[in-house]
């Protein structure tokens, strides 16, 4: 048994490190024997630095709460996606970026999630149309060809490039089996149509899905290589794939709809609370700068006092103190009001 605290893989401090290889072996149900291992994933990319800020290293004193940082760890531990929720700004989206920054994970895989979003467009997305273009003008090309004379060449068959025209989801590319959990960042899923919660679970719980298209061509080719959401290529077998290390599934809700109970069950939950002083301070610190935060501190007192009774978010007090930085009184007071409207007011 590990002392209190010493167990914590993600420990909130925003200093990268290697401690993801001290993640025990998942429990026997959460156990996914997904291979051949294909390479990892790439660096983070642009993302990220917005997200968490381009002076996070001033901001890096201030950690997640006990409850916030056991949460993240039972995720990690038990192989659960993670459900977070909160009201508008209060960085539940950041927390997936947070969390493959301190362990190294790479790109996060983001799947923005809109009313029309469907399960496959998650998973893969099959271009049939562009395959059916290009077959014709090689058909056309060797018919020219043929009628003049020359040698058209071999064409080639179904099971020959059908993979040039799939490319994983970030929900496929996060099962692909490799050595270290991806980060998938599944946003805004209280969006979604009815059907899509639903959807996830057998993804989620199997660890694994199928590419039709891929498995009624098995016989004949049993490895194809596809395109991934990171833009590398990937050989898929017997059309279909599962995961060694479950990723680590952030899933982000503002609270706007119920979930089923076959979800809820499935996941692990993290309610974000509105963030005090200290915290916004920390946040305005992280992206404008030390400066930017001590000129601000009116407009944080400000907005925290507004945030009682009226839903604002926090980019709404980025943007509001960015833009008064070399503003005076009074028109950055009014600035300020016009930038940090309630988001909750009647239109």
């Amino acid at each position: 048994m590990t002392e209190s605290g010493e167990w914590l893989i993600y420990r909130g401090a925003g200093e990268p490190h290697d401690g993801i290889d001290r993640l025990p072996p998942p429990p026997p149900w959460r156990d996914f024997d997904g291979g051949p291992l294909v390479a990892p994933g790439p660096e983070a990319d642009s993302s990220t630095p917005r997200r968490l800020g381009a002076f996070q290293h001033m901001a890096e004193l201030h950690r997640p709460s006990a409850e916030e940082l056991e949460i993240v760890n039972a995720a990690l531990y038990l192989r659960r996606p993670l459900l977070v929720t909160g009201s508008p700004g209060t960085g539940k989206s950041t927390l997936a970026h947070a969390v493959a920054h301190e362990l190294r994970l790479g790109r996060v895989l983001r799947w923005p999630v809109v009313s029309r979003t469907a399960l496959t467009d998650g998973l893969y997305r099959y271009d049939a149309i562009a395959r059916l273009q290009d077959v014709q003008i090689a058909a056309h090309t060797a018919h020219t060809a043929h009628t003049a004379g020359a040698d058209g060449g071999r064409r080639r068959g179904a099971a020959d490039d059908i993979g040039s025209y799939i490319r994983l989801g970030p929900l496929g590319t996060a099962l692909l089996p490799t050595a270290r959990p991806r980060v998938l960042l599944i946003d805004e899923l209280d969006k979604s149509d009815i059907d899509l919660p639903n959807d996830l679970l057998n993804v989620l719980e199997e660890g694994e899905y199928a590419i039709p298209e891929l498995e009624r061509l098995a016989d004949r080719a049993g490895e194809v290589e596809v395109l991934t959401d990171d833009g590398a290529k990937v050989t898929v077998r017997d059309g279909r794939v599962r995961c060694r290390a479950f990723p680590f599934v952030v899933l982000t809700s503002n609270g706007e709809r119920d979930f089923p109970a076959a979800l809820l069950r499935r996941c692990i939950h993290l309610e974000l609370g509105q963030p005090d002083h200290q915290r916004l301070a920390t946040v305005v610190r992280a992206h404008l700068g030390d400066e930017a935060a001590r000129a601000g501190d009116d407009l944080i007192a400000r907005f925290l006092d507004r945030s009682r009774s009226e839903t604002l978010a926090a980019d709404q007090l980025l943007n509001a103190i960015y833009l008064t930085h070399q503003a005076a009184p009074p028109t950055r007071d009014r600035l300020a009001d016009l930038l940090i409207q309630r988001l909750d007011r009647p239109r």
